[in-house]
């Protein structure tokens, strides 16, 4: 008897606008195959030359930033003959990646007739909410800190029909967002689960180290 294989679950970057929900939505294609991820401590503030008991102090959680390289190709809709890939190839895809790093152009045009009018200070436009969606235990808001493309092909019209996208995201924490973004609640959320989940790897290590069981508090 064969069994079935087990879903894939795709990651996915998703842009939360309140002017366009459903705006910058980006499902990967393929999912990257690696994933680097590196993370700062956050300590006190004289560092090393903290004084005596401080040193261990935590200012916030650790500033961890991501790095992932994604595919997106065009091929199999052009072979099926499939719009809108064969009309503008995989535009539609990087202009929602884009989005993601562009102030709305309705904000940026009704801060222009502000400022035309004497408006003595003007808000810059906010970048939308972004969030990392990789499996159910990572849900991240994120902030888009590099971002590259490289288009490795064309068809007739020079539309790209497949690219590579290297993305490099700071992770956002309940230290960078007010409590009121419900990106707060996401990370404080997102940490639970972390504690959660270190606590049961370290339940099983002190039993490979003590041996026999070993009770928590």
């Amino acid at each position: 008897m064969t069994l079935p294989r087990p879903k894939i679950l795709r990651g996915a970057l998703v842009g939360v606008d309140l002017f366009n929900p459903i705006s910058s939505v980006i499902v990967f294609q393929y999912n990257p195959d690696t994933l680097e991820r590196t993370l700062q401590p956050q300590g006190s503030e004289g560092g090393d030359d903290a004084a005596p008991g401080e040193i261990l102090r935590l200012k916030g959680p650790p500033i961890e930033t991501i790095k992932l390289e994604a595919e997106i190709d065009a091929t199999d809709q052009l072979e099926a003959g499939a719009e809108p890939a064969t009309k503008t190839g995989i535009h539609p895809q990087l202009a929602a990646l884009e989005m993601l790093i562009y102030p709305k152009s309705a904000l940026v045009i009704a801060n222009s007739v502000l400022a035309a009018v004497g408006t003595i200070e003007v808000i810059p436009p906010a970048a939308p909410m972004t969030i990392l969606v990789w499996g159910p235990r990572r849900v991240l808001p994120v902030k888009v800190a590099e971002f590259s493309i490289t288009e490795e092909a064309h068809d007739a019209s020079l539309n790209p029909i497949r690219a590579r996208v290297s993305l490099s995201l700071r992770v956002l924490s309940y230290a960078d967002l007010p409590s009121t973004n419900p990106g707060h609640a996401l990370f404080l959320a997102h940490q639970v689960t972390k504690e959660a989940l270190a606590t049961s790897a370290s339940a099983g290590g002190l039993t490979d180290i003590l041996g026999g069981k070993v009770g928590l508090l």
